[in-house]
């Protein structure tokens, strides 16, 4: 399990943010034996190979995928297969069904009474796995839905976005075809991968290994028969090419899964990530279904390369916990707006109106952009138009 809080970066952020359009290779680099898988590093800040982003004292103490430690850093490869990703099994193909454009997050039921009423919901793949057995917690829907506040007959997606420690729970179980075979008497809708973390102040090893990690999820997963989504981080273009290289040449893969509520969806480095994700799409050159946590502001973006985005919605839910709710204005904009509750006065009703809210919301902003991009093509911005802007 990853120590995280032990490699905290000691330089600004940004300036280790890959981009080889404006900073140029290190020239450690040259001479890696990875660099045909990593693509090298290209950063403003001044490295010299990437072996500079491990901070341990200690190396023999070292936690990451780090050849500071040599031993540890041999049986870490070997776990994962090696750290190309060409060399990972195929999988079955598992067909994935339609998703809407937004399905609301449910973390647990606490200050609620009652199941909330929504067709579909997603919850933490990791809550559903007993760290201490390594086993699924729930043996029945009617257990889970009990646990969460939710209808045992909702359409139910785990997503497996969380930290590092809360992720290693599945990562570490001792059987995983076992849980996976649990996980699967639960009709399960979708899964995604766990979203391991390619940090950009470790060593590019480190990333490697993470991104082998979820594809090899990505298998085990669909072996057990589960509809599942592929989740890609990356830290490079590199990166990215390689995710288009393995998606391109599996058919199994039907739907990937992205997580912008964190680092890559902090200041414009989002639109960077979004760019090489259409890049991605237009590469596989097959229709492509896209899974989002955070980012809602690029959707539309997305929308133009893949053949359908879902966003897994994490606003109802927080704002609820914040009393806070969403209104509509004239001009349809959402709004939050304080919505005080008194001692022990239940959240069951303020969580349905958000969530009912914000799926309004999605399918008006589906239908908005659809019609933007319709009228596009007959050579007029019917968005700027006041009998259209009126109608919606």
């Amino acid at each position: 399990m990853k120590l995280l809080s032990a490699h905290v970066a000691t330089r600004d952020t940004q300036t280790l943010w890959d981009d080889i359009s404006t900073a140029s290779g290190s020239l450690g680099c040259i001479a890696c034996v990875d660099r045909a898988i990593c693509g090298g590093a290209h950063k403003k800040a001044s490295f010299y190979n990437c072996t500079d982003y491990c901070h341990c004292p200690d190396k023999s103490s070292c936690d990451l995928v780090c050849r500071g430690n040599p031993a540890s850093y041999v049986a870490r490869v070997r776990e994962v297969g090696g750290l190309s990703l060409m060399n990972a099994k195929r999988a079955p193909t598992i067909d994935v069904d339609r998703l809407p454009s937004m399905i609301p997050w449910i973390e647990h039921k606490s200050a609620r009474q009652n199941a909330l009423m929504f067709p579909i919901v997603a919850v933490p793949l990791y809550k559903l796995i007993d760290p201490e057995n390594g086993s699924v917690r729930y043996s029945d829907r009617e257990s889970l839905a009990k646990q969460f506040a939710i209808d045992p007959r909702v359409r139910l997606v785990l997503s497996g976005v969380g930290r590092d420690p809360n992720l290693e729970r599945y990562w570490a179980t001792a059987n995983p075809p076992e849980l996976l075979a649990q996980l699967q008497k639960l009709d399960i809708s979708l899964i995604t991968t766990p979203n391991f973390s390619v940090l950009s102040d470790v060593p590019r090893t480190d990333n490697l290994h993470a991104m082998k990690r979820s594809l090899n999820a990505f298998v085990d997963m669909a072996e057990a028969g589960l509809p599942t989504a592929l989740h890609i981080n990356a830290r490079t273009e590199r990166d990215y090419q390689r995710w288009a290289e393995v998606v391109g040449e599996r058919d199994e893969v039907q739907c990937l899964a992205v997580e912008f509520a964190t680092g890559a969806g902090r200041g414009d480095r989002i639109k960077w990530h979004v760019r090489q994700l259409r890049e991605l799409a237009e590469t596989v050159n097959r229709p492509i279904r896209l899974i989002i946590r955070g980012g809602s502001r690029m959707m539309e973006d997305l929308r133009l390369s893949f053949s359908s985005v879902t966003l897994i919605d994490t606003n109802a839910f927080s704002k609820t916990r914040s009393r806070k709710k969403a209104f509509f204005t004239t001009a349809g904009n959402l709004i939050w707006q304080s919505s005080p509750t008194s001692v022990g006065e239940p959240l069951d009703d303020l969580l349905q109106h958000n969530v009912s809210t914000l799926h309004s919301h999605h399918i008006y902003l589906e239908r908005f952009h659809s019609d933007r991009r319709i009228a596009a093509t007959l050579g007029f911005d019917r968005s700027t138009d006041y009998r259209y802007r009126k109608s919606v």
